[in-house]
């Protein structure tokens, strides 16, 4: 979206008890609709889905369960996204996104599953509403860390005691990330580098901590997307564009192939997302 994408100048910074202003909402609204209808990168967002779905797959528990609650319904409303996986481990997902633009796509998309547009700080179910929540690059779009925290603090309230939760986040231990949020966003928007808002995220160390602060346990870090972004995006685009579906399957298999650093030494260092499956304890007090 490159310069054509409004700032975030004026959005609510430290008061994050604050619900979203409609300037916060109208930004996320406008750029939603304006993402859906151009629809840019369907191959990068078949391999982001992939990936995404290998980490919930791995960590969600054996299913039929009950409740699922997905938040940020943008992988619905641009490509196939990751109802299908949830489906098969829950009898009910239920999605959550801020823009109403995005959750009416993702609405459309998803053969009339539940979709609401709320604030997931501000969520509209009562406590311990679900048995597991999906949590999917959503928490990295806020200006504070207490932002963050709020966010975290509020899906521990619907969810289940002994529920899980999955997590992902852009992993501040990726020396991208970390040049990246060293860097002004307008900058990097106008540069046409970042095409929306990302803000204030952690490394793995940090949100092992944050997450139990917000009253979670922590069962498992690690780290997802492998594939060098800069590069594999704009190669994405270029075989949309101009090869045939059998050329496009085959660039997906060898991008997927990164996804082996997972489990290497360096996996905080190559992983573009930082992932955590969390419970809430069984003993936590009452919300």
């Amino acid at each position: 979206m490159g310069s054509g994408t409004r700032s975030l100048s004026n959005l609510p910074g430290k008061n994050h008890r604050k619900p979203s202003s409609s300037e916060e909402i109208q930004y996320w609204d406008e750029l939603g609709a304006r993402w859906i209808g151009m629809q840019p990168d369907r191959l990068w967002r078949a391999h982001s889905d992939a990936v995404n779905a290998a980490v919930l797959d791995a960590w969600l528990p054996r299913g039929p369960r009950g409740r699922l609650l997905k938040t940020d319904l943008f992988d619905e409303a641009a490509g196939e996204g990751l109802f299908g996986t949830l489906n098969s481990r829950f009898r009910s997902v239920i999605g959550v996104d801020l823009s109403e633009s995005t959750a009416g796509a993702a609405r459309s998309r998803t053969l009339g599953h539940p979709v609401t547009c709320c604030d997931v700080r501000f969520l509209p179910f009562a406590d311990e509403s679900f048995d597991a929540v999906a949590c999917i690059s959503t928490l990295d779009h806020f200006r504070t860390r207490e932002e963050l925290i709020a966010g975290l603090c509020e899906l521990r309230r619907v969810l289940r005691r002994g529920g899980h939760l999955v997590l992902t986040l852009d992993n501040g231990a990726h020396p991208i990330i970390a040049v990246r949020n060293m860097l002004p966003f307008r900058l990097l928007n106008w540069l046409g580098l970042v095409p929306y808002f990302v803000g204030v995220t952690c490394g793995p160390g940090r949100l092992r901590r944050t997450l139990r602060r917000a009253g979670f346990d922590v069962e498992a870090v690690g780290a997802a997307l492998h594939c060098p972004r800069m590069l594999a995006v704009p190669v994405c685009r270029m075989f949309q564009r101009q090869a045939g579906r059998g050329s496009k399957d085959t660039l997906l298999r060898w991008l997927m192939r990164f996804e082996r650093l997972s489990s290497g030494p360096l996996r905080f260092v190559t992983g573009h997302y930082v992932t955590v499956k969390a419970i809430k304890p069984w003993h936590a007090p009452a919300d």
